[in-house]
């Protein structure tokens, strides 16, 4: 059987409102979202390391709708410390969930969020 490195290669986070869902994750993060189309999808990219990092887009278009009750849960990366994101998250226009909530001895935090599109969103650290 074959193993991967990572579990995830690739994830999109359905929005409605571009523009505001790219405030809102610019503010979290403190970044500049850079923006690029896809046919029919607008698309603004997360923070990754490209090439070696795992990647992600937010997603405008057809086929893209935002769900907290439904769908795939995807884990952002928290950094050192999620409470830094976590802080940012009710000003940007966002709600938390979850907050900081350990794991395991080991095995980092978690804490859930809803974004400004209705999307159920995870953030992970090790501290």
């Amino acid at each position: 059987m074959e193993t991967f490195k990572d579990a995830l290669s690739w994830f999109e986070i359905p929005v409605l409102d571009f523009a505001r869902a790219k405030v809102f994750y610019q503010s979290i993060f403190e970044y500049e979202m850079p923006e690029m189309d896809m046919e029919n999808v607008k698309m603004g990219i997360l923070l990754h390391e490209r090439g070696t990092g795992v990647g992600g887009a937010i997603c405008c278009g057809e086929g893209y709708e935002p769900s907290g009750a439904r769908g795939l849960k995807a884990y952002l990366n928290g950094g050192d410390d999620l409470n830094i994101i976590l802080q940012r998250i009710p000003t940007a226009g966002g709600t938390i969930v979850l907050p900081k909530t350990e794991i395991a001895p080991g095995m980092g935090y978690f804490a859930f969020f809803t974004d400004t599109e209705g999307n159920v969103v995870g953030l992970h650290s090790m501290d």
